[in-house]
């Protein structure tokens, strides 16, 4: 029964920084933060990543070329910012104490 309790008190503490009084916390702690870190994503995905992908065409071999169309089109917000989220709160914290 003790592994059941402790998955329980795991789960219930995970789900509860989903909680809406959480969230607003947190943004209102790292707010500013998570705008830039959005933003400078979005410049990444859309500027930088067909660049890369040109040089990469270029100087390596044409396949890469096929990146740039998919690199505009395709989506990776989903995973690259809480990501980038996740490892910056880690950061501040200990930068913090």
């Amino acid at each position: 029964m003790k592994p059941f309790v402790w998955t329980r008190d795991r789960l219930k503490h995970k789900l509860s920084h989903l909680s809406l009084s959480a969230i607003k916390s947190s943004l209102k702690e790292n707010g500013p933060a998570l705008a830039v870190i959005i933003v400078t994503w979005e410049i990444i995905e859309d500027v930088l990543f067909p660049i890369l992908f040109a040089w990469l065409g270029v100087n390596v071999h044409p396949v890469f070329l096929a990146g740039i169309p998919a690199s505009i089109v395709l989506c990776s917000h989903w995973i690259a910012v809480p990501l980038i989220w996740s490892a910056w709160v880690k950061v501040s914290k200990n930068t913090n104490k």
